[in-house]
């Protein structure tokens, strides 16, 4: 299973490096850390890398569907399995016969040579597909979770099966059509794939030692070392997840929890020395750029330490008193928690009579805030996009049909065959025409109809864009302003703009009393940006490493 996007003509890497050393790289951590060299004769989609892949990606999946439902949510990350099959892949590499198979013609070898980069890369994107933006799971089987377990639905395996897969199918249509717009320009540049490069360059090329450590005993030091400190938080002391001096000393006041508690409150003098804490909901701060760390931690103190408490202590807003200052649970006018089923028909409608009869609903002051920035967040995204990139997106189009000044990376790219535009259009309508024909199959299950899926693509499409902008130059889709422990019990992502929550008042309005149309707009409008933008990031990790376009296909669509 060798690779099949070799150029027919090939060239040392020194050479191609030459032929475009005037196209400088923008970003100079890019310059830094990303090798401006390609060795187009290594294979890549190889017998080693389809297994390792494959089986990457199943695990992943698993453990991060397993580990999102945690309060706090761990969730693993493709660096795992970066760090875990080098070894595995250098034994297949000594082991596995090099005889050559042929196969109705196709001639290919389990062991075509050593394990080299460019396969440990394309098993890695295998794995990077069971870790999404949504939270490391396919966002829609939580979607899905919530109509079983809190709205007693009895939905068919098949209608899930398609929730499941159009979603995601049609992120990646969404994806192959940006490619132009958010992968190839230089000033897209996505901290985040950065920080896997170097892993990469670590783990494959030599240093020659002068003083100090070379990068691969660096990194194993420091994996030995984290390993270790983990048994501390993890095992021995997990009071250092979350520490609160202010819930230690005031113990028995309920005002010091509010204020004090990691867990149940906002967090003022709480600290953590568990990274599990430190990076659950935005990610690792390594590899975000200090301006976007910058404006988090200011919206953050915003946020939490002026607003919330103004309008929870000061101003009783919404009659926030009543009510735990941080929970996800839905109250009644009285504190208690609310009984949704109290309130809905056996079709799942909304019962205006028995809501009338059982009360108003009501939301924690905190979950009730931090929807109302939403609206903030989503148009300020936007905005920012509209008025800081809104030439370089205007400009980029005009020059989509014409030759356009490359860099480095991007000339390098031109070497292998291109993915032809047809092939992601093909699964953009395929996954289209499942939807509207879950629609109508489905159609009491899923509330939905054939227009309201059709909305929802299109709200996809005009947001896609410029969330992927911020997230690929700042790696943060926007500047989240609220708690991070807010984002798990939301439901949402750790960088998300608040699209969901505009989505969800718009079909409310049209729909009005369909809590499942609801959630599956909300699905089909929210969640496939998501993977798009996650399937974005990985074609971006694959430009960098010199990885054929068409094997980059080949392993997102399997996986």
């Amino acid at each position: 299973m060798a690779s099949g996007n070799k150029p027919q003509t090939l060239k040392h890497p020194k050479e191609i490096t030459e032929e475009s050393s005037g196209d400088k790289v923008l970003i100079e951590e890019v310059r830094l850390v990303v090798p401006e060299t390609d060795d187009p004769s290594l294979p890549v989609m190889t017998f080693r890398a389809w297994f390792l892949g494959a089986t990457s990606c199943t695990l992943l999946i698993f453990l991060n569907t397993f580990f999102n439902y945690r309060t706090q949510p761990l969730t693993i990350s493709a660096i795992l399995m970066q760090i875990g099959v080098l070894p595995i892949g250098k034994f297949m590499a000594k082991v596995l016969p090099t005889r050559e198979y042929k196969v109705l013609g196709w001639r290919f070898s389990l062991n075509p040579g050593p394990f080299n980069m460019k396969e440990h890369v394309i098993i890695t994107i295998f794995a990077n597909c069971g870790v999404s933006y949504g939270g490391g799971d396919a966002y829609s089987i939580g979607a899905i979770t919530v109509m079983k377990a809190y709205y007693k639905q009895s939905l068919n395996f098949i209608c899930a099966l398609l929730i499941v897969l159009t979603t995601q199918i049609l992120g990646y249509g969404w994806a192959g059509m940006l490619r132009r717009y958010l992968v190839d320009p230089s000033e897209m540049w996505w901290p985040a794939n950065l920080a896997q490069v170097s892993l990469f360059r670590a783990l494959h090329e030599k240093d020659s030692r002068s003083k100090g450590f070379t990068r691969m005993q660096f990194f194993l030091i420091f994996m030995v070392a984290s390993f270790a400190y983990y048994t501390l938080p993890g095992y021995l002391f997990p009071i250092l997840t979350f520490f609160s001096w202010v819930c230690w000393a005031w113990p028995h006041s309920i005002t010091a929890q509010q204020i004090g508690s990691g867990y149940h409150g906002l967090g003022v003098g709480a600290f953590t020395l568990d990274w599990a804490g430190i990076s659950a909901y935005h990610g690792s701060p390594l590899v975000s750029p200090w301006f976007s760390i910058f404006n988090v931690g200011v919206g953050f103190i915003m946020f939490i330490y002026i607003i919330v408490p103004l309008c929870y202590w000061k101003f009783n807003t919404f009659d926030a008193r009543k009510f735990p200052i941080f929970s996800n649970q839905l109250f009644t006018t009285t504190g208690q928690k609310y009984n949704t089923t109290n309130v809905l028909t056996p079709q799942y409608d909304l019962n205006i009579a028995a809501y009338d009869n059982y009360g108003k609903l009501y939301l924690s002051p905190l979950f009730a805030l931090s929807i109302g920035s939403g609206f903030a967040r989503f148009t300020a995204t936007l905005t920012h996009v509209a008025l800081f990139h809104g030439g370089d997106i205007l400009k980029q189009s005009k020059m989509a049909m014409k030759s356009a000044k490359l860099d480095i990376h991007a000339r390098l790219m031109k070497k292998y065959k291109d993915v032809p535009q047809w092939w992601f259009l093909s699964l953009l309508f395929g996954s289209i025409g499942l939807s509207l024909l879950m629609s109508f199959v489905w159609k009491k299950d899923v509330q939905l109809p054939w227009w309201g899926m059709l909305f929802a693509f299109f709200l996809a499409w005009v947001v896609t864009l410029p969330i992927g902008v911020i997230q690929a130059t700042t790696n943060q889709v926007f500047y989240q302003i609220v708690s991070p422990y807010l984002s798990n019990i939301m439901g949402i992502n750790k960088r998300q703009p608040g699209y969901d929550i505009i989505a969800q008042f718009i079909i409310g309005y049209i729909l009005p009393g369909k809590p499942i149309a609801n959630l599956l707009f909300k699905i089909y409008g929210r969640i496939s940006t998501i993977h798009a933008l996650s399937f974005l990031s990985d074609l971006k990790l694959g430009h960098y490493m010199k990885i054929p376009p068409r094997c980059m296909f080949t392993a997102q669509v399997c996986h």
